[in-house]
Formats: structure tokens, C-alpha cells, sequence
């Protein structure tokens, strides 16, 4: 991918006023100059986050989030930098051109042409499928069958549902009328050709003739009513699409193939809808299809992804983790449900997940249970579901003769490899104490059996990068002073500081504060600068911005900088000619050099004049 030039960036900044984004998402109250409220990021009772419509940024004096509104958005709607930059830019009406350099370059900008066109046909084939079920006879049957499902009119507009017509070459056909090269179509997994199969994707169609290969392509989705399957931002990537009625050697769901848009297990149905209560709930609701997740969320259970009828994998457990700390998997009661929420399981663990399973009753799904029973009913079980080690430990000890040794051994093995991936040191407690007392052993004995892993957990390490980071008082002043003051940052840029700072520890920041163009006067400028950083790095600049302005003139805390280093490179000169190996010449060479240090010293300890303030 390209670079979004930092001009851009300022561009969009300056576009966006931190104040009305972050009062778009929740309600911001005047504290003086500054705006308070409830952190998002983390529970509190106080309100200690803070939002400056002075400099553009915001910060939590609780858990010491902040940084500028690309920062905000990328945090709050678990976003990357760019997606949060185009969703600024959008709102501004600025249009994103990315920079493109070094090898390679026409190869990226050749995919990033293709994803824009992929998307483009995804969109108008999203509305061409919708208006086939909603307005027209050859959808008759699937509003039927929707109907049925108490699918509404409404709920299908909501969800963009759409059906795809029992033709060979219906959708192809229009979309070639449409402009859409053959090879585009082949490239989105909507059109096949007669010898491709949907696991060989579509890498060997795309370099066919286009003539030829409109001879032999047809439609993948046909006589299916199909589900619009989208990125965390909305866009249409995929479609899943489903039989009317059930066909002897036929798929029920039938997915869109690997694309240069889509990759399966890196996406979850329903998460552009339900990301924002996922967070409020700090728990997903996970379930198997898109109708159990639709008739969910359109009956107020809103805190609901799904995997697509597959287990997870790790990708999509990765990305529910920047979500939820809980899950709750309520999987159908039957036997492939039941293997679907086991082989979730490590994927889930691995990513410090709490997994909780609300069983099913025998025949019956999430759909037809919150259709008959209500909401009500279905949340209780969702409150009630079963820890899943409980479920699990129940499952693979029901069938065993834990009278039988070598049995009891086999399955003490078999649950030993999935505690180990358990890596939270209290939960792995609990989980092996429960274990032990359904097999009737110690602890101990069964602790032995689990390898051991030790991670350290990503709070603890993000707390211990930023001790690592925060500067000393001197340079940390420094830094707030050339941040807020345009003549600060004047007055240091003028001065030997690359010579001066190479001389002493902690200086990153003032470093990359002194080498960038930022003008601190200019909050857009600020805002550019501040996406430069890493986010740990961020958060500890934007919690100087929001302190009150430090009385000390600059030239103190510089003078006292440049007095460190002169004693540094004396203690260094003085620790140096106390070596034996030196020559005459060498030694001659380090007295002077102390005693020029020393005089630099001296010359610095003197008052200063006005000239020198």
C-alpha cells in the first residue's frame, strides 16, 4: 500500500474538529477551556478524559490513553490509521491520494486499482441481488421463505439481503452489460468459468481472453437468497448465499472464494453492525449463520458476530479480542455445532478470551429459540450459560471408565494439551483444579501434565514500554515547551542540540520533536505529528499537552542540558586517560580536552546576561 502524505494529513485534520467527533460518539461536557467526560477506553466513575479544542487532542489521566482525533478513531472504532484517515477525510469531503514509491510501486498501485473496482461491483451487485428479492417476481419465492423466518421487508433492507436468480448467466450477463471486464468478475468470485473449481480460486481464469472466457463463465450464486458479508467499515467484500430448499449433493451455504478482497478466516459476519455494543457489553454473543445472528440483533441482541459456520481461527479471534474479554459461543445443538465450539476453543484461549457455551436445546438454533421465546428468555440464557471448561470437561469425561487407568490417562492428556493454552495464570488455576477433581487426582499431578507457557499479558507490557519511554524532568520539560511554543521550538532548532543530545540518555522524544517540521501553533500540524508516533508514544505527548504551561523559560532547562553533557563527556575524558595502554600523545590530548571541558563548565555556571535569556 501507499503513504498518505503528511500534508494530507493536516489537511484532514484541520477539517475535523476533535470536539464534534468525539461529541458525535458521546456526550462531552465544558470543564474551563477543556472538554471532560467517562473514559471509553476504560471504567471509571470520574470523568478524567480530556479533550483540548486549543491543541486537538485528547487525553485520560486514567488509563493514560490519548493522542489526536485520528488516534481517537482508530482506538474507539478499532480501526488501522489509514481506514480511520479516509473515514475523516470522507466526512471532510477531501479525497485520499496515497504516495507510491520504490520498487514495486506499479504492482501496488495495479492491486489498489483492482480492490477499487472490486469494491465498486460488489456495491452495485449488492443492490442488483436486493432489488431481485424486494421488487421483483423472480424473488417471489425467497420473501416467501424470508417471511417465514419472520424476515421482514424492513429487516431486508436493513441487511441488504438480496436473492440470486436460478439462471446460469443472470448476474453476468447484467454486470457485463454494466461495463465490468470478465476478468473482474472471475477476480471477485462472483462469475466462474466451467473448469474452475471454488477451491482453485480465481488466479488461473484471470489471465484468459476476456472474449473466450465470457463464452464459458456463469454465475457461482444461483437460486440462492444471499447475504452481503462486509469489512469492519461496511463495505461489501464477499456474499454468502443460501438454498431456498434443501438439494441432494448441494452446499446449503454456498461463500464467496478467496479474493484480493476477502479472506474468509479474517472476517466475521456482523461485526460492522455490532462492533459498538461489543464494546459496551465487553462480551460476544457468538453464533453459527447470518439468519441466527439477524434475528439476534433485530430483536435487540445486538452484541453478536459469527464465524460463518466454521470454528474460529485465529485471525478472528484476534479480532474479537480487541473487542470483548468474553465470549459466549451458542453454537446449534447439534453435533456439528457442538465440534464447531470444541475446535473454537484454542483460538479463543489463545487470545486470553473468557468462553462461556449457552447450549442449545435439541433441534433447535438462536433463531428459532429468540423468535419463539423473546428476547427476554434468550438473554437469561446467554446470563446463564455454562463456564466452557465446565461444558467441555463434562463432554470429554462422559463416555470414559475413569476406573480404567490407561482410560483415565489418555483423557487426562487429551485435557492437560488444551489447559495448556490457557495462559492466564488464575484462570489455568481454576480450570486445572476442576479437571483434577472430576478425574479424582491432586492438583499437582495434573498440573505436572501441562506444559508450561508464560506470556506476558499486553497491559503489563504496554505499562512497562511507556516507564521505558518517559524521559527525565529536564528533557520532558523541554519537550512540552517545544510542543507549545512556537518560539521554544524556535530557540532549540537554532541551537547545537544533535551534538548536545547525543552526549545524554532520553532524549528520543526531543530528538523527534527537534527533526520534524511540527509547528506547534498550528493544532493540524500537531495532530500530523502526533500520527507519526507510536501509540505508547502518543499517549505520554498528549498527557504533556494537556498539563498547564510550564513558567520556566527555555533557556533554563537547555542551559542545565548542556551542562549534563559537557559532564558527561568530562567523566567520560576523566574515566579514559586513567588507562594504562595510553601513549604520551593520547594523554597530552585528554588533559586538554579536560581542561577545555572544565573551562566550558565554568564559562556555563557564570549568571547570564540579558543578551543570553
Amino acid at each position: 500500500m501507499g503513504t498518505i502524505p503528511s500534508e494530507t494529513i493536516e489537511q484532514i485534520a484541520a477539517a475535523n474538529d476533535i470536539v464534534e467527533i468525539i461529541g458525535s460518539y458521546f456526550p462531552l461536557k465544558r470543564a474551563g477551556a477543556n472538554f471532560k467526560a467517562l473514559c471509553p477506553f476504560h471504567q471509571e466513575k470520574t470523568p478524567s478524559f480530556m479533550v483540548s479544542p486549543s491543541r486537538q487532542t485528547f487525553h485520560c489521566f486514567g488509563c493514560g490513553a490519548g493522542g489526536s482525533v485520528f488516534r481517537f478513531v482508530v482506538d474507539y472504532e478499532h480501526v488501522d490509521f489509514p481506514t480511520a484517515v479516509r473515514k475523516l477525510a470522507a466526512r471532510a469531503g477531501i479525497t485520499v491520494v496515497e504516495k507510491l514509491g520504490g520498487r514495486g510501486a506499479g504492482d501496488e498501485e495495479r492491486q489498489r486499482e483492482l480492490r477499487q473496482r472490486l469494491l465498486k461491483l460488489h456495491a452495485e451487485a449488492t443492490q442488483w441481488f436486493h432489488e431481485n428479492l424486494i421488487k421483483r417476481e423472480v424473488g417471489k419465492a425467497a420473501r416467501e421463505y424470508l417471511r417465514s423466518r419472520a424476515i421482514t421487508v424492513e429487516i431486508a433492507k436493513r441487511w441488504q439481503l438480496g436473492y440470486a436468480p436460478d439462471e446460469w448467466d443472470a448476474f453476468g450477463s447484467w454486470a457485463r452489460s454494466r461495463g465490468y471486464d470478465v476478468r473482474d468478475l472471475i477476480a471477485s468470485g462472483l462469475v466462474k468459468v466451467r473448469d474452475d473449481s471454488d477451491s482453485t480460486g480465481s488466479q488461473r481464469s484471470v489471465t484468459a481472453q476476456g472474449a473466450a472466457q465470457a463464452t464459458v463463465s456463469y454465475d457461482r450464486f444461483r437460486g440462492r437468497i444471499m447475504f452481503p458479508i462486509c469489512n469492519d467499515v461496511g463495505e461489501v467484500i464477499a456474499f454468502s448465499g443460501r438454498l431456498l430448499q434443501d438439494e441432494e449433493g448441494a452446499a446449503k451455504y454456498l461463500n464467496s472464494p478467496e479474493t484480493a478482497l476477502f479472506r474468509k478466516g479474517s472476517v466475521l459476519f456482523g461485526l460492522d453492525k455490532s462492533k459498538r455494543a461489543l464494546i459496551e457489553a465487553d462480551c460476544a454473543v457468538v453464533c453459527e449463520g447470518q439468519l441466527d445472528l439477524i434475528s439476534l440483533f433485530e430483536s435487540g441482541i445486538t452484541n453478536v458476530v459469527a464465524p460463518q459456520g466454521t470454528a474460529f481461527t485465529e485471525a478472528q479471534a484476534r479480532i474479537l479480542k480487541r473487542f470483548v474479554n468474553e465470549v459466549v459461543l451458542s453454537f446449534d445443538a447439534d453435533a456439528a455445532g457442538q465440534k464447531a465450539a470444541e475446535r473454537s476453543l484454542d483460538a479463543l484461549l489463545q487470545n486470553g478470551l473468557i468462553v462461556r457455551v449457552a447450549e442449545m436445546p435439541a433441534g433447535e438454533d438462536p433463531d428459532s429459540l429468540v423468535r419463539r421465546d423473546g428476547k427476554t428468555a434468550f438473554e437469561k440464557r446467554i446470563a446463564d450459560a455454562r463456564d466452557f471448561f465446565d461444558y467441555w470437561i463434562e463432554r470429554e469425561t462422559a463416555n470414559v471408565d475413569l476406573n480404567s487407568l490407561s482410560a483415565k490417562m489418555e483423557v487426562a492428556r487429551t485435557l492437560a494439551e488444551t489447559v495448556s493454552h490457557v495462559h492466564d495464570p488464575v484462570m489455568r488455576g481454576v480450570v486445572i483444579s476442576k479437571v483434577s477433581a472430576r478425574l479424582a487426582v491432586s492438583a499437582s499431578a495434573f498440573a505436572a501434565l501441562v506444559p508450561k507457557q508464560v506470556r506476558k499479558g499486553p497491559s503489563e507490557a504496554t505499562t512497562e514500554r511507556r516507564q521505558q519511554l518517559v524521559p527525565p524532568n529536564d528533557i520532558a520539560l523541554l519537550c512540552v515547551l517545544a510542543l507549545r511554543s512556537q518560539e521554544a521550538h524556535e530557540f532549540l532548532r537554532a541551537q547545537s542540540w544533535r551534538e548536545v543530545l547525543s552526549q545524554l540518555p532520553s532524549t528520543y522524544f526531543l530528538e523527534r520533536i527537534l527533526e520534524s517540521e511540527v509547528r506547534p501553533n498550528d493544532s493540524a500540524s500537531l495532530s500530523a505529528f502526533l500520527a507519526s508516533l507510536e501509540s505508547e508514544e502518543e499517549d505520554i505527548i498528549s498527557g504533556w499537552l494537556h498539563l498547564k504551561t510550564p513558567p520556566n523559560s527555555v533557556a533554563v532547562p537547555w542551559l542545565r542540558l548542556r551542562q549534563a553533557a559537557l559532564r558527561r563527556q568530562l567523566d567520560i575524558a576523566k574515566d579514559r586517560i586513567r588507562l594504562p595502554e595510553l601513549s604520551t600523545g593520547d594523554v597530552i590530548n585528554l588533559q586538554k580536552q579536560i581542561l577545555d571541558l572544565q573551562e566550558q563548565l565554568h564559562e556555563l555556571s557564570q549568571p547570564a546576561g540579558p543578551a543570553d535569556n
